[in-house]
């Protein structure tokens, strides 16, 4: 029970905040949400974008654009009442946001605004997941996968995380989304992409990015939004929100110098390429930990978190041969829980209360790891599954994924020359 108290303490703050209006935290929380709202539609959109092949970019780039645009409808439908709503195994009584007014309140902040901000959350976890399937999943499939998907998967499991679910919460450690939102979402794409199949001249010929610029890019503007991303996970302009921001520059400037040292002592060569998802490697790994950690046990996790990164996309995925287009499972799933158990780990010690067990925690964490890859896994297959048949099925066909699916979807080029 004190572990399970302690953990409560790094939940977003709208757990124990009291319910008068902070314009200060308002204003904060507001620009934190338009920052996590430019990863998705911006940031992963040009990350993905640029290591696709040119033949399928626009169609990588439209799948960022759609589950935002998907994600949100589904969030004020039916999502936050999931999520957020009142129960002990799912939530319910707010679909449509009924009963939230202007001068509705979560903690100090209107809850129409946290409405908002953990719908930016939905939207990009979906969209994380898209970067397994590219290439050869149907755009219609997709976009129904996706709505299904935030109502299905990720609600649920926000609802027994940091939603007041009871029943599946295991003192679980996750300040601003680790399970939640990358092990899950990297979760789900592995399991899409297994079902696919893989490309059909995977390993045949050599498949390279369409522009490291734009990755190079798209990272900077996952950087920049992971801001809001994780110090707004405290909800509030206070010495928490510092910290998170903070740790969180650090780990990612870590990630980039860990992939970089683990490529060139492997290729003798430190690519833009790695550099860019070295980083996105150490914002993933400080996520959870972002509300507690210190500088120190930043640096410590993503230097790991970039190093582990590498290792897995290098090495571990041409083992096991999954044709995870864009390695979202290797980079969000695999160093999600990497954050997850240093999380329990790299405490600072001004947060760290007298009593606190790593043992118990590490147990927490370990628990909470397991649901969350059973159930999104299982969940995940049935959803792709209703949303394959509903579009007459999910993969496209031998001479679309040949000719690319930006001509032969979208009609469309992303140059033309």
């Amino acid at each position: 029970m004190k572990i399970f108290l302690f953990s409560l303490l790094y939940l977003p703050s709208f757990v124990f905040a009291e319910d008068v209006l902070n314009s200060g935290d308002t204003a904060w929380m507001l620009v934190a949400t338009a920052f996590v709202m430019l990863m998705t539609p911006a940031g992963l959109a040009l990350f993905y974008g640029g290591l696709t092949r040119s033949k399928n970019v626009l169609n990588t780039i439209g799948m960022s654009l759609g589950a935002y645009a998907v994600g949100t409808l589904v969030w004020v439908l039916v999502g936050y009442s999931i999520a957020f709503g009142e129960g002990n195994l799912i939530g319910s009584g707010k679909v449509l946001l009924s009963g939230i007014t202007s001068e509705t309140l979560s903690g100090t902040i209107p809850e129409l605004l946290f409405v908002a901000f953990q719908g930016t959350f939905a939207a990009i976890a979906v969209a994380i997941a898209s970067g397994s399937m590219i290439e050869r999943v149907k755009f219609s499939t997709f976009i129904v996968f996706a709505s299904l998907w935030i109502a299905v998967v990720y609600a649920p499991i926000t609802h027994w995380t940091w939603g007041g679910g009871e029943t599946l919460n295991f003192g679980e450690m996750d300040f601003a989304g680790g399970t939640v939102v990358h092990l899950n979402a990297g979760i789900a794409g592995l399991v899409v992409a297994l079902i696919l199949g893989r490309r059909r001249d995977y390993g045949k010929v050599a498949i390279k990015p369409f522009s490291p610029v734009l990755v190079a890019l798209g990272a900077a503007l996952l950087w920049f939004g992971w801001f809001g991303f994780n110090a707004g996970s405290e909800l509030a302009a206070d010495g928490v929100a510092a910290s998170a921001f903070l740790v969180t520059n650090v780990s990612a400037a870590l990630g980039v110098i860990g992939w970089i040292i683990a490529e060139w002592f492997v290729y003798k060569k430190a690519t833009l390429v790695g550099g860019a998802s070295g980083a996105v490697a150490g914002l993933v790994a400080i996520t959870p930990a972002s509300g507690s950690a210190g500088v120190e046990g930043a640096i410590i996790i993503g230097l790991i978190g970039g190093i582990l990164g590498f290792l897995a996309v290098a090495k571990l995925k041409n083992m096991f041969k999954v044709d995870d287009a864009l390695d979202a499972f290797w980079i969000h799933g695999l160093v999600g829980i990497w954050g997850s158990i240093a999380t329990a780990i790299f405490i600072a010690p001004y947060a760290v209360p007298q009593e606190y067990n790593m043992a118990s925690q590490l147990l927490s964490q370990f628990k909470a790891i397991s649901l969350t890859i059973a159930y999104s896994a299982v969940a995940t297959a049935v959803v792709y599954f209703i949303a394959s048949t509903l579009t007459g099925g999910g993969r496209v066909d031998d001479d679309s994924e040949s000719r690319g699916l930006d001509e032969t979807f979208h009609g469309e080029k992303a140059l033309n020359l």
